[in-house]
């Protein structure tokens, strides 16, 4: 590819009812001081694993983020050659993290920090080693480079012991947070016990559960071009087009049996652009207020926001739009899977252009 950028930016507009789906240490939703109020916050950790779960529904094998990655090697050895057994297995395997530059603890044979590898990456160290009695660390790295899972390609590895193996993440993901000002609220709850009498009083326990309700203004973006690099062209586009769909469908399962608050977006835009990411949250710097109801205001100021970017920034090359109101930008689809259409077929042209002009 020649051309430097490509982003797909996402934006979301979506309104949660009384619920907890992502707590701090205390328990209480996790909340952020903006624009001079409190708002709702739901972390883009929490809304990441949301998408990775959202990958395995609709069959994209994910990667492993585990501390036992060492074990799944073992297990992958002992598959692919019975004749091994786990001693000899877990010796082989310590060769290979040693090679690898990742330290194992002697007694629990774990890393230090979690390991994010895709099942890709753990069959083909099985069977390099299996392959060579002398391991190299190049092509160990090579293998624990390659093959990457899709959700592994987006969001990264970090692995402090070698930063050789780290990988680049090709999506940022934002801190979901309210259009407006929220007001923290308590459940107050009792439950009975089954067998207890009738003619006894008192609860056999009591609790008290912090919630709130909002209106969820979610951002995501996607460096095409990063992705490729992680993956390669195809992949890029369908694993692109497959992340807006989790990340528009998905929520964080936090208290949902206590809630049961899955709901899904009142709006969503799609912009491709070549210039810059542009995550357009300062709509809501100043909260909206509204007695009756905050995503039809939300719209209007994001929308507003949105045509005063384009001041700054070159007007996209895509804008998509799928929404439960009339909107005034872009282009407005009927449902999501038309929005998926048009997104696919412009990063299928933005990647051809780009071909033909190496």
């Amino acid at each position: 590819m020649t051309t430097p950028n490509l982003y797909l930016d996402v934006h979301v507009l979506q309104t949660v009812p009384a619920s907890n789906i992502n707590r701090d240490d205390t328990g209480a939703p996790k909340t952020a001081l903006y624009g001079g109020v409190t708002r709702a916050r739901v972390s883009s950790q929490s809304w990441k694993r949301a998408v990775r779960h959202g990958f395995k529904v609709a069959d994209i094998v994910p990667g492993v983020r585990t501390k036992k990655a060492a074990q799944l090697l073992v297990e992958q050895l002992m598959t692919r050659d019975s004749d091994l057994d786990e001693k000899a297995a877990l010796a082989k395997t310590s060769d290979v993290f040693k090679a690898a530059g990742v330290k194992l603890d002697k007694k629990t044979n774990e890393t230090g920090a979690l390991l994010f590898v895709s099942h890709g990456q753990i069959e083909k160290l099985a069977q390099y080693v299996l392959d060579n009695d002398e391991i190299d660390k190049k092509e160990i790295k090579k293998v624990l480079k390659g093959d990457q899972s899709l959700d592994l390609a987006l969001f990264g590895r970090m692995v402090a012991d070698n930063p050789e193996l780290n990988v680049e993440a090709s999506a940022q993901v934002a801190h979901a947070i309210s259009t407006h000002e929220i007001v923290p609220e308590y459940d107050y709850f009792t439950a009975l016990d089954d067998l207890q009498r009738e003619d006894s009083a008192g609860a056999a326990m009591l609790g008290s559960l912090e919630f709130n309700s909002a209106t969820l203004y979610r951002y995501a973006n996607v460096n095409v071009n990063g992705l490729v690099h992680n993956l390669d062209t195809d992949s890029a586009i369908t694993g692109a087009v497959a992340f807006i769909k989790a990340f528009v469908l998905t929520m964080p399962t936090g208290k949902r049996n206590t809630f049961a608050n899955k709901t899904l977006p009142s709006y969503v835009m799609i912009n491709i652009r070549q210039d810059t990411p542009v995550n357009l949250v300062s709509a809501f710097e100043e909260p909206v207020k509204s007695r009756t109801g905050y995503v039809k205001e939300s719209i209007n100021k994001f929308e507003q926001e949105f045509e005063a970017s384009n001041q700054f920034v070159d007007t996209p090359a895509l804008s998509v739009v799928l929404s439960k109101f009339e909107t005034q930008n872009g282009v407005q689809v009927a449902n999501l899977s038309d929005l998926l259409q048009q997104v696919t077929a412009e990063l299928k042209k933005a990647v051809q252009h780009e071909d033909t002009n190496d």
